[in-house]
């Protein structure tokens, strides 16, 4: 079959970025296709901001222990908010991608063209992860323009960098989360439980002194604890940032191999049973 003789050419290295950024123009020329959707996506983030901001005036100025370096509870709340959108780009835009091309039709098609396991998931979640860096980067600007958050010390290479750190570490997750959409078919639901897991343990709206004893050992490994405090070093403080982007760099070279071998063995399955394009 054209497909298996497609799927055992693939590798898992050798990436070619032509094909990724072709995936990439097409994802980024259907999205703008849906004008009133990308407009609302970006409404609905800045709702999101305006939601914390008037919560952190109900409850007057909190302590700044436990806070991070953030000058204000709601300062912590935007970091929170800004690392979440690229994490969940990250982690969970693969699965959702993979499970609109099986409802569409379109996923087989795309995968008997000539191009690579890895340069498939690292496509399909390109424009995703793409976008959202432009949403954290409006979101910031919000924030410290209309609603007073103060980043006059911020390191911003380094706020950079935490944010590609943190996308590149979470990948991993994405690409293993859309090899089990690719064998279960409704696996998009475990990817949005995990971004909830990973943002509640993170420490992404409230410290993670408060959760219960049992848990913090737990909250103090995740990937998106180190995103976090990188950011808010970053964002606030301008300094103490690089520990958290070296922690997920490493993160990410130790599981990206293994999450592409996942992916590419769950491809290989569905290809061969006859399920790629069933839903």
């Amino acid at each position: 079959m054209a497909v298996s003789s497609s799927l055992t050419s693939r590798s898992v290295v050798a990436v070619r970025w032509p094909a990724i950024a072709a995936i990439v123009r097409r994802d980024y020329h259907i999205t703008r296709s849906y004008r009133l959707a990308f407009g609302l996506d970006l409404f609905f983030g800045v709702a999101n901001l305006l939601l914390y901001y008037f919560i952190s005036r109900t409850f007057g100025a909190a302590g700044r222990a436990g806070l991070d370096g953030a000058p204000s509870y709601f300062a912590f709340a935007v970091a929170g908010i800004v690392v979440l959108v690229v994490v969940q780009a990250a982690s969970t835009a693969l699965a959702l991608r993979i499970r609109e091309e099986q409802l569409t039709g379109t996923l087989e098609a795309l995968v008997v063209q000539p191009i690579r396991s890895v340069e498939l998931c690292v496509g399909l979640a390109g424009f995703p992860f793409v976008f959202a860096f432009i949403r954290a980067v409006v979101y910031i600007a919000v924030a410290a323009v209309f609603l007073g958050v103060h980043v006059g010390r911020a390191d911003w290479p380094g706020v950079a960098l935490v944010l590609l750190a943190a996308g590149a570490a979470l990948a991993s997750l994405g690409i293993a989360l859309g090899g089990i959409v690719l064998v279960l078919k409704k696996g998009d639901v475990l990817a949005s439980i995990a971004i909830f897991v990973l943002g509640l343990v993170g420490g992404a709206l409230f410290s993670i002194s408060v959760l219960p004893g049992w848990l913090q050992p737990v909250a103090k490994v995740v990937p998106t604890r180190f995103a976090l405090d990188g950011l808010r070093s970053a964002l606030y403080r301008g300094t103490g940032w690089g520990g958290d982007v070296l922690i997920l760099v490493l993160f990410a070279a130790v599981t990206f191999p293994v999450a592409v071998w996942i992916f590419d063995r769950a491809l290989r399955f569905a290809e061969r049973t006859g399920s790629l394009a069933q839903y």
